[in-house]
């Protein structure tokens, strides 16, 4: 039986941009995508802490070191620039992969710059 786990957790990010033009998406900076082993289009949730929104999206690659974390679309509505989000990633796991998996807990600083 598969099991849904949280596979990487990334807080807080600060959204630095929105734009209601477009069809829907969170822009990442790569270093904070590559930390949390998010690929490109793939599903997360984020929570805005500022407002307690919770939706689920998909992400686009940003430029790395740019520290961007940008509101696309529909989700645009859901936050402002400042908000600080927590972006979870999941994962399916069967009962024997579970006892060993650890999620990747990634720490960020006031400029979406990973911490360690």
């Amino acid at each position: 039986m598969l099991r849904i786990f949280c596979k990487s957790k990334i807080q807080p990010a600060t959204v630095t941009e929105k734009n209601l033009q477009y069809i829907g998406s969170i822009v990442l900076d790569e270093n904070i995508m590559q930390a949390a082993d998010i690929l490109p289009y793939e599903i997360v949730v984020a929570v805005n802490l500022n407002n307690g929104e919770r939706f689920e999206t998909y992400v686009i690659p940003g430029r790395k070191n740019s520290g961007i974390v940008a509101l696309q679309g529909g989700a645009a509505r859901l936050g402002e620039v400042g908000d600080q989000l927590i972006i979870l990633s999941y994962i399916f796991l069967e009962e024997k992969e579970r006892i060993k998996y650890k999620p990747k807990i990634i720490l960020l600083d006031e400029k979406n710059q990973v911490k360690g």
